[in-house]
């Protein structure tokens, strides 16, 4: 036995090795990236048998995936031997339904009671607002579904929320008063169906504890010792529940990090960790700082980047490892350039350090940064794949406005005419559909031919749809031949009524679908603005991305880049990582900027990105980006500036030396120009720590005069020096006090104007 002991034990450093034998009481390992904490974890739990004898039913151990959960299982019995087996663990929602599985009739819930998956949720809440006749438009499913999982999340019952004076009047200024009622109906229905969705796992759980102190004690009996993984996630809900567990014996041990919280939009709440040691004052925590994973450079480079956090738990984390290579930034005059440039250097590095494609991995902030990625990546034959979603051209929302295109170009395509006709809905069925295909096969017409007479065919009321739908696409098809790619395009999506009902979804699903449809119409500009392509029409963009998509050169195999947005990463590690799109506004997120708690998330999510890391990182952002069929000029991401000097470098290799896009006129083209001479002095050595305060929120510049103090998201306070309306739009000089003196384009530029 203490062979077995040594085997384990021998393969741990100081900090690692306390986590282990440390099991009695409560006990927070703050484990820093790359540090370890899952052999810390299953080394923990085998100790705990091997050694202490402890009962394998008597342990229980919560994690966030049902892989981690298999994997550290796996790992225990290699160690404690079969009888790990028997330990509680899993996901929360795992591990809880087994309890509810059990005490159901004490809630009112059989023992077989039917667990609801989202798409079952959101099906019987679009049902409900069918039957109380209420706006489907107003009332969205995924917007109620959010809506009522938020409440559920924090505890808040239908009969709180309905008595909740705060919720109600939220919802009344969003224009949903029924919300609450909704939130009852869902609730009753779910009861009466004998069904618990995912939210309710935890939400009667807690019921459950609190309402019947018998079962709580059974099971803190049962329980003598309980862990969680990746704490920082937890939301109130599940911490509430591991919290009344462990009330008697208190052996609760925690490992997370808070630098590495970045789900506050499932309802994760940071918190939980920064406030743990209230909760237990007789806390042990326990600091793993070194990192095994990264070089020098990254780590360092992590560190600068967070420390800039107010709120976080101090560590500092440190490596062993070779100092390694600088991190390299990469300026691009596009996207489409950038995608371009990152291409190359991935071809490059792959080439001269003998690396495989499995070894790298492109982040970014939003989903819809991929198109430009991917397409450059296919033309340069190297193999990739999109981890956590589908290929770009392969969403649902673009491949229901692509059907558009074609059908607008090709009326006999029956493929995508039975994908858009009834979308959005217009009440044309499949059974209309059938019956035209019928009526087409019988006569030797061509379905589209039926369709134009459709009201003979199928009658009044199907029929008028129909022919309502055909003369929508012959006014496209007229549209199509006077006008090229993107000014066709860009009428389709608006007169099919795609567009808004995209925009009309404020969830952050519905957000990314309509961000991901106005990337598609930026590809198209982009193809329409090449003066090298002579034929700019839709059907030859339409050609190019049948080309792109080909499935045979998509290779899925491992053996691929790996491309996913940051939040996908977490947990991830590889050689080479390129983080893209470091720009204002787009990382960190324009609508991460309203506080300091959302901007602080934001950087542990670039922290996040620079350390999954292990060799090398590279680093890009744009001067313009096409934004909603716009050319914008870009501001570099104020992260960049974070990031200590010395660890990074300007790649003059894969950095674009080309002027601005042909599509930017020649005064814009000068404008630009010239900021950037009167910018000159802003370096990479350059601190500028500002961060602006909850109730920064942007004046009315046209009431911007000379000698006004002002103050900037990310340049902080200064003085207005000079108003200039000549030339391409009205710009203002202003001395900041840390960051020297600035020249800004008034219709861009988010300043406070103090002396209001």
């Amino acid at each position: 036995m203490a062979e077995a002991k040594a085997d384990y034990l021998g393969q741990l450093n100081p900090p690692q090795k306390e986590g282990v034998v440390n099991v009695e009481g409560p006990c927070m390992i703050i484990a820093g990236a790359g540090s370890g904490k899952t052999r810390v974890l299953t080394f923990r739990i085998a100790h705990l048998i091997h050694e202490h004898h402890v009962d394998p039913f008597n342990i229980m151990a919560l994690t966030f995936t049902n892989k981690a959960a298999r994997e550290m299982q796996h790992r225990i019995e290699s160690v404690a031997g079969g009888e790990a087996k028997n330990l509680w663990m899993g996901t929360f929602h795992s591990v809880f339904a087994r309890v509810l599985r059990a005490e159901a009739g004490k809630i009112g819930y059989s023992s077989s009671f039917t667990i609801y998956d989202t798409d079952d949720s959101k099906s019987l809440i679009k049902q409900l607002i069918k039957e109380s006749n209420l706006d489907d438009k107003l009332y969205k499913p995924n917007i109620v579904f959010n809506r009522i999982s938020g409440a559920k999340n924090r505890l808040i019952s239908w009969e709180e929320y309905q008595n909740d004076p705060v919720y109600l009047e939220d919802d009344i200024q969003n224009m949903r008063p029924d919300m609450g009622r909704l939130y009852k109906a869902y609730a009753k229905r779910c009861f009466a169906a004998d069904a618990m969705d995912f939210d309710d796992l935890l939400f009667n759980t807690n019921k459950l504890f609190r309402e019947h102190p018998e079962v709580l004690n059974k099971y803190q009996q049962r329980f003598h010792y309980v862990m969680i993984d990746e704490f920082q996630d937890t939301n109130l809900s599940q911490y509430l529940i591991a919290r009344r567990l462990a009330a008697v014996r208190q052996n609760i041990c925690v490992v997370g990090d808070d630098a590495q919280s970045i789900y506050a939009f499932r309802g994760a709440d940071i918190r939980n960790i920064l406030n743990f040691e209230k909760d237990y004052p007789d806390l042990k925590v326990i600091r793993m700082e070194q990192n095994y994973r990264s070089t020098q450079t990254i780590v360092n480079a992590a560190n600068s980047v967070i420390n800039k956090n107010t709120a976080q738990l101090k560590k500092s984390v440190w490596t062993d490892n070779q100092e390694g290579e600088l991190i390299e930034l990469i300026k691009a005059t596009s996207d489409n350039e950038e995608g371009r440039l990152v291409a190359s250097a991935i071809f490059q590095t792959k080439m001269q350090s003998h690396a495989s494609e499995k070894e790298f991995a492109v982040l970014y902030r939003t989903n819809s940064q991929s198109r430009a990625i991917e397409e450059a990546l296919r033309r340069n034959d190297i193999r990739y794949r999109v981890i956590g979603g589908v290929s770009f051209y392969q969403r649902k929302e673009i491949k229901d406005l692509l059907a558009y295109f074609r059908y607008v170009v090709n009326p006999n395509d029956e493929v995508s005419m039975r994908r858009i006709i009834n979308l959005p809905k217009r009440g044309i069925g499949p059974g209309t559909i059938d019956k035209m295909v019928v009526a087409a096969n019988e006569e030797g017409k061509s379905l589209w031919e039926v369709m134009e007479t459709a009201v003979s065919y199928v009658g009044n009321r199907g029929g008028t749809q129909v022919q309502n739908f055909v003369t929508l696409i012959k006014a496209l098809r007229v549209t199509d031949e006077k006008k090229d790619a993107y000014d066709t395009a860009s009428q389709i999506a608006k007169t099919s009524g795609l567009l808004k009902e995209l925009y009309d979804d404020k969830t952050i699903e519905g957000m990314n679908r309509y961000e991901n449809t106005q990337e598609l119409l930026n590809a198209i500009k982009e193809f329409t603005d090449n003066p090298e392509r002579e034929d700019k029409s839709l059907g030859a963009f339409l050609q190019d991305v049948a080309l792109l998509t080909d499935e045979d050169r998509n290779n899925k195999t491992d053996e691929a880049i790996a491309l996913m947005t940051i939040h996908m990463a977490k947990g991830l590690e590889f050689s080479y990582v390129f983080i893209v799109g470091l720009e204002e506004d787009l990382f960190p997120s324009q609508m991460m900027l309203s506080s300091r708690a959302d901007l602080e998330e934001e950087r542990r999510l670039f922290y996040v990105a620079i350390t999954r890391a292990k060799q090398k990182i590279f680093m890009s952002y744009a001067l313009n980006r096409y934004r909603y069929g716009r050319l914008k000029n870009c501001e570099r991401s104020r992260f960049l500036e974070e990031i200590a000097p010395q660890f990074i470098k300007v790649n003059r290799r894969f950095s674009s030396k080309k002027p601005a896009s042909p599509s930017v006129n020649y005064v814009t083209k000068n404008f630009i120009s010239s900021i950037k001479k009167e910018n000159s002095t802003k370096k990479f050595s350059t601190q500028i720590n500002h961060t602006p305060g909850t109730d920064f929120e942007p004046s009315d510049t046209s009431k911007l005069e000379k000698g006004m103090k002002v103050e900037h998201p990310k340049f902080g306070f200064g003085v207005v020096t000079n108003i200039d309306k000549q030339g391409f739009g009205k710009k203002a000089s202003v001395d900041f006090e840390k960051a020297g003196k600035k020249t800004l384009l008034l219709s861009f530029a988010k300043l406070r104007i103090l002396d209001e």
